[in-house]
């Protein structure tokens, strides 16, 4: 009995050999292929997978089949990556266009522009201009430079007063200078005070008029401002 289950094993064990010398049964012995061999050692259907198919036939979806060409890789039909490309309108990409924004300019223009003096009311135009005269007497030409430089362009009535006491003032300066150089020859006291009382004087006069709404000239003024 013993001999006989050894002499069954031997057979079946040179079976399996024999078989594994076919390559479709050690593919199959493998897992390559699903399909068992036949007594012939050949498969019974064609193998869909990695196996070698019959002659003439190519595996499909890897290779060009016949007439047609595989879906998904080359240029679809009707719709699909192989569409022709349309280019879009341009919007935006074009050369840019320089024109001015609406609103802009006026926008520049009332905010950021240079816009004239507002003229005085009359009553402003007279107590600046008597301040003028007075600021003349305390600070010298000083006070009349600050009120022609601020005030020149605020009306014509005190334009005219700031620029009479600016010249003014500055010719009592230039003679007060000279008495400062003369003064060690005695005269120059003399004409220093001199210059103080004019300016005072022609000073109040001026402050006086321009309080009135009237014009006033300064006698022994030099123009060096031109109207």
């Amino acid at each position: 009995m013993l001999a006989l289950l050894l002499a069954l094993v031997d057979a079946e064990c040179s079976s399996y050999a024999r078989r594994m010398r076919r390559p479709s049964a050690a593919r199959y012995a493998l897992g390559m292929t699903a399909t068992p061999p036949n007594d012939n050692g050949q498969p019974d259907q064609p193998d869909d997978g990695y196996g070698q198919h019959g002659q003439g036939q190519q595996a499909p979806g890897y290779g060009q089949p016949q007439g047609q060409q595989a879906p998904g890789y080359g240029q679809p039909q009707g719709q699909g990556y192989g569409q022709s490309y349309q280019q879009p309108p341009s919007q935006g990409y074009g050369p840019p266009s320089y024109e001015q924004q609406p609103g802009y300019a006026q926008g520049f223009q009332q905010g950021y522009g240079y816009a004239p003096p507002q003229p005085l009311r009359p009553e402003d135009q007279r107590l600046w201009s008597t301040l003028t005269h007075i600021s003349g007497i305390l600070f010298t030409f000083i006070g009349p430079l600050i009120a022609y430089l601020v005030l020149r362009d605020r009306g014509p009535f005190v334009r005219e007063h700031t620029r009479v006491a600016l010249n003014f003032h500055i010719t009592m300066a230039i003679a007060y200078f000279v008495g400062v150089i003369t003064s060690w020859l005695g005269i120059g006291v003399l004409i220093g005070l001199a210059v103080w009382v004019v300016s005072v004087v022609f000073g109040i006069i001026a402050a006086v008029k321009a309080n009135a709404g009237e014009f006033y000239r300064y006698p022994l003024s030099i123009e060096f401002i031109k109207q």
